[in-house]
């Protein structure tokens, strides 16, 4: 690949990328596209990059300016012949979280034998383990297991790639789980991380439900509920205006992992569950926060 397009976007454009190949429907060699987070500070300030064999058309330059709504392509030809998509991969390094080992294809060979290993591929949804909420949710729901947790009936609100969902059921292999977003690309990428990891999909114990759903909003959600485990790595706005939904979809003395949250934005999100009669039982550290939370017994 020796050119690149870069297009600033927000989170929520880079979460709807459609496939490349459903976007450039007519290209023999369609562009790889991946987007990424320049700046944790500025969690809703993300960027689009198409990387191309060839000089990208006029036409191919029109179709990749629809993805965001504010944002004009930058070109640059990359001088040398660095598959960059490639290298970018490579950059993501394998992360350990707690007792899980999430790695990328090009790092399968690397995967420890203690370890509870998940294969994501960083692509076009989000939750590959890279980001600190998502390594802190991991750590997060490890401690929950080892200190004697047990879940029956787990949601994952705002999945991304899977991979929470995932990590749950490895922990609470018997329980019920349903694994939703707000991006039908999202629970797609899901489902094809299912089949890689060997996750089953399904309704019963050991199974993982999938939905495409905006918050709480869908019929599946309300018929499984309530939920003894809830999981929402998502933003913090969105976080505060559901906490009256998750409140009410889960069980007395249930647990709630949040995250996709800065330190300076922690207060406002508990605020919003402790008036739901929660109670926070961490707080996690550093710039990134992962809250667990207790509903009333």
């Amino acid at each position: 690949m020796s050119w690149r397009v870069t297009l600033r976007c927000t989170r929520a454009e880079a979460e709807a990328l459609p496939e490349s190949a459903d976007l450039f429907v007519h290209a023999e060699e369609p562009p790889v596209i991946v987007a990424d987070e320049p700046d944790p500070h500025e969690p809703d300030d993300w960027r689009i990059h198409a990387y191309f064999a060839e000089q990208p058309t006029t036409q191919e330059l029109v179709l990749l300016r629809r993805l965001a709504a504010n944002g004009e392509p930058e070109v640059e030809h990359l001088e040398d012949t660095t598959d960059w998509v490639t290298m970018s991969q490579q950059g993501l390094g394998p992360i350990r979280a707690g007792r899980f080992f999430v790695h990328t294809p090009m790092h399968y060979a690397d995967r420890p034998a203690d370890t509870v290993n998940f294969e994501i591929d960083a692509g076009l949804a989000f939750g590959t383990g890279q980001h600190d909420t998502t390594a802190g949710c991991l750590a997060a729901l490890d401690r929950l297991q080892v200190a004697g947790k047990l879940f029956h009936n787990v949601a994952d609100i705002g999945t991304g790639t899977g991979l929470l969902a995932f990590a749950a059921m490895a922990l609470w292999p018997r329980a019920k789980s349903i694994a939703t977003d707000i991006d039908d690309i999202a629970v797609k990428v899901t489902e094809e991380n299912a089949a890689i990891n060997g996750v089953k999909l399904g309704h019963g114990p050991g199974e993982l439900l999938l939905a495409v759903a905006d918050g709480m909003d869908h019929p599946l959600i309300a018929a499984r509920a309530p939920y003894d485990l809830l999981i929402a790595n998502i933003l913090a706005g969105p976080l505060i205006e559901l906490a009256p939904d998750f409140a009410r979809s889960v069980t007395p003395g249930a647990m709630l992992v949040l995250a996709g949250l800065l330190d300076t934005q922690a207060d406002a999100v508990i605020k919003s569950y402790v008036a739901e009669g929660m109670t926070l039982v961490e707080r996690g550290s550093g710039e990134w926060c992962v809250l667990v939370l207790e509903a009333a017994s």
